[in-house]
């Protein structure tokens, strides 16, 4: 019973990062299909299957590449569209159309610079996307480009990938290649802010969070937290970490001079299996204690009562669409919101102006302030708000 017990856990923990049916690239692209450009920055090996282009394996320093994915035109916000069987289709699924090997840190970074020269002034932001455990390589490039087209970020896509296995039973694995790809994600941060980006967004799901944080603790520790004025907004999506682990690496970050944003689920089925695995120790991503967490300098967006597909409700932050477009407004106006001591009324009106609609419709969204809890718009805009001991009244 206790072996059948082990073998159930490792199967199931964090299937919301479950690796997805085989997809084949096409060349059946119509002209009313759109298409996400995605660069990439990489931990992993590459593989002597063209069809997956890196494998699972932990490669040797930090490789790169570039991909276009076409979305279907009959596209569902927050559904990732994939063949059950055979071949893909661009008129009914994404599809990765075209892969590229970008073979060194020069030739990424000119990548990089060249995507943002395409993008209008107000734009020239980057995104960079995490992934979580149980994720194989084409896994991790559809979910993000699923997620960017949904949440309607208008800037350039970075995809920082690790050697994830893409397998349930290789929880441990994974979360050993997830600590040695910390040294690739700071290299790979520092390598954007050398580029002509005006801000850097880092989001990370689940496991990808411990890769985050940890890269975002050596930044700390080496002196530039800030990536020199470019870091931009920091999304936390479900992480997989502990919550004491947490506190700890904040405490060693400081409060940021932008809080971070992190998305939390206490109905989140696979942290709580993640949870039994690690000595019954609470996940960050499904605690509940929301306003100890806000107070470490974290706007906490609780998702408990957002309905979506994901029968473990640990994949919100792409699967559940009014959650992808509030994070969309979030990361569009990211470069609005600047340091701490900005007039708090300003970030707070385009906050509510990203989120209010999802609130009144829903009414499912609970969002934990540095020592206040938000829960309707109206509040939002009129509530005394105590931000790093400074008392700011919001006005109309």
């Amino acid at each position: 019973m206790i072996k059948r017990f082990f073998c159930l856990a490792l199967l199931l923990p964090l299937v919301g990062c479950a690796s997805l049916a085989s997809t084949g690239t096409s060349t059946q692209v119509t002209g009313s299909v759109k298409t996400e450009h995605i660069l990439v920055a990489t931990t992993r090996a590459r593989s002597d299957d063209t069809e997956e282009f890196f494998s699972g394996e932990r490669g040797v320093g930090l490789d790169h590449a570039a991909v276009f994915v076409s979305i279907p035109p009959g596209h569902q916000a927050g559904a990732l569209e994939r063949p059950r069987y055979g071949q893909p289709s661009a008129d009914r699924h994404f599809v990765i159309r075209d892969r590229t090997y970008l073979n060194s840190d020069e030739v990424f970074s000119k990548a990089v610079n060249a995507e943002i020269a395409t993008q209008e002034n107000s734009d020239r932001d980057v995104l960079l996307f995490v992934h979580g455990y149980n994720t194989g390589f084409s896994d991790s490039v559809m979910r993000f480009a699923q997620f960017a087209h949904d949440s309607g970020f208008q800037g350039t896509l970075v995809l920082f990938t690790w050697a994830s296995r893409g397998s349930p039973l290789e929880y441990f694995y994974d979360r050993e290649s997830a600590t040695i790809a910390r040294d690739g994600l700071e290299k790979t941060l520092k390598l954007l802010a050398g580029t002509n980006a005006r801000k850097v967004h880092i989001m990370a799901h689940s496991m990808g969070n411990w890769v985050a944080m940890e890269s975002l603790r050596q930044l700390q520790i080496a002196g530039n937290p800030t990536l020199g004025g470019k870091m931009g907004e920091v999304v936390l999506a479900s992480p997989d970490i502990d919550v004491g682990v947490f506190k700890a690496q904040m405490q060693r970050l400081g409060r940021p001079e932008k809080p971070y944003n992190l998305l939390v689920s206490k109905d989140d089925r696979a942290l709580s299996l993640s949870q039994r695995l690690s000595g019954n120790q609470p996940r960050i991503g499904n605690y509940a204690e929301d306003t100890e967490i806000a107070d470490l300098g974290i706007i906490v967006y609780d998702l408990t009562s957002v309905k979506s597909d994901d029968s473990l409700r640990h994949g919100k932050f792409a699967q559940a669409p009014e959650i992808v477009k509030l994070l969309g407004g979030r990361l569009n106006d990211g470069n609005q919101f600047s340091s701490n001591d900005m007039r708090f009324s300003d970030r707070l009106q385009t906050l509510t102006r990203n989120i209010g609609q999802v609130v009144a419709t829903t009414g499912d969204i609970v969002i934990h302030t540095p020592q206040t809890v938000l829960t309707r718009p109206d509040e939002i805009l009129t509530a005394p708000i105590e931000v790093f001991g400074n008392t700011v009244k919001s006005v109309r």
